[in-house]
């Protein structure tokens, strides 16, 4: 097992802190086992603590305008930085020439450097010879592992007797890790044992017992890398409950990543996350989002199991408004609405008591 926090992080996400593409930031500043956040790199919001910006919320995690002042104001404060994380999350995956440079200048400042984007950094030689000679370390996230080390769908997927609940969404960077978590935290508070399988890099740097990375996975072992993960929670943890983070959306054009949690995972329920005021796909102007009622009907088609509440993504809703969404799209489709960032896990919890009283 990994001996957590593994060292103090400033977390990089310049010009992307509070949109899409900063989710991985996002992801840190709400929690992490694997590091210490000291702080966080966007000169937009420069002088602002970062839980305030993301959610009201005051998190003793300031923002800083660049990467020098956050390593000095951390080494007067008497925290050693001993990480950069890189918090972007752009489409594509690729690294911008200006983070690149701020990597760079990373190393020289004697930071290892955690990228979870499809640029390596183990790869560029300028930066590769440059940690090299200042004994830091490169850890690229996304990159693929060895073949031998990577599993096949076998079918063991079967002998899972935990109450397999997949979070998947309406699009990607919609909430579904934050809402998995969120549902984690309000299983174990009742009383059930439960596990989380994360599937992206933000998981990973979250330190999530039980993680793959999708994103960095040849195609041919997809599914057995999401099976071999929910098989070894269930054997090592004996969970009443996994929940199984989803990638991407079924109809998102770039991003379909629910077909292969739903094929391999083969979740026995499913929460759907929602952001009611999205109209486009994200990154994809010009492609709407299809409705609610068609995403369910798409995924209840292909897993022959029921999605049995909503999880709702506030953005771009007054904080007035939401209650009133919830219940509009209760009303309208006959399940649980509500929305976890704001309110917790409660509704979803009790969405999932009537199936776990029957795994008793």
């Amino acid at each position: 097992m990994n001996s957590f926090p593994e060292g103090n992080a400033i977390v990089y996400c310049q010009g992307a802190f509070a949109t899409p593409n900063g989710k991985t930031a996002h992801g840190l500043v709400r929690r992490t086992r694997r590091y210490r956040v000291l702080s966080v790199v966007d000169s937009r919001h420069a002088t602002n603590d970062a839980g305030m910006v993301l959610d009201g919320r005051a998190r003793d995690i300031p923002i800083y305008k660049e990467l020098g002042l956050a390593v000095d104001e951390a080494l007067s404060r008497g925290n050693a930085p001993t990480h950069l994380v890189i918090g972007l999350a752009p489409d594509g995956g690729r690294l911008s020439g200006e983070a690149r440079s701020d990597v760079i200048r990373a190393i020289e400042l004697g930071l290892n450097v955690d990228c979870g984007l499809h640029d390596f950094l183990s790869e560029d030689t300028e930066i590769a010879q440059l940690a090299a000679q200042n004994s830091v370390t490169l850890r690229d996230i996304r990159k693929p592992p060895h073949r031998k080390d990577l599993h096949f769908f076998s079918g063991k997927i079967e002998e899972v007797t935990s109450l397999k609940v997949a979070v998947l969404g309406t699009d990607s960077a919609i909430g579904k890790r934050t809402t998995a978590w969120i549902l984690l935290d309000g299983l174990r508070e009742a009383g059930y044992g439960a596990e989380l399988i994360g599937t992206g890099q933000t998981a990973w740097m979250q330190g999530a017992s039980y993680s793959i990375i999708l994103d960095s996975l040849i195609n041919d072992f997809v599914a057995g890398e999401i099976e071999h993960a929910v098989w070894s929670a269930w054997k090592e943890s004996q969970p009443q409950v996994i929940v199984i983070e989803g990638q991407g959306s079924l109809m998102n054009p770039a991003y379909p990543g629910g077909f292969e949690i739903l094929a391999a995972g083969r979740p026995d329920l499913v929460v759907l996350q929602h952001a009611p005021a999205r109209e486009e796909y994200d990154g994809f102007p010009g492609y709407p989002v299809h409705p609610l009622e068609t995403q369910i009907q798409a995924i209840e088609l292909l897993s022959e199991k029921p999605v049995i509440a909503i999880s709702v993504n506030h953005e771009n809703l007054d904080k007035g408004q939401v209650a009133d969404v919830c219940r509009e799209i209760s009303k309208k489709i006959r399940l649980p609405a509500c929305d976890p960032l704001l309110n917790g896990a409660g509704p979803l919890v009790a969405a999932l008591k009537p199936y776990l009283e029957k795994k008793k």
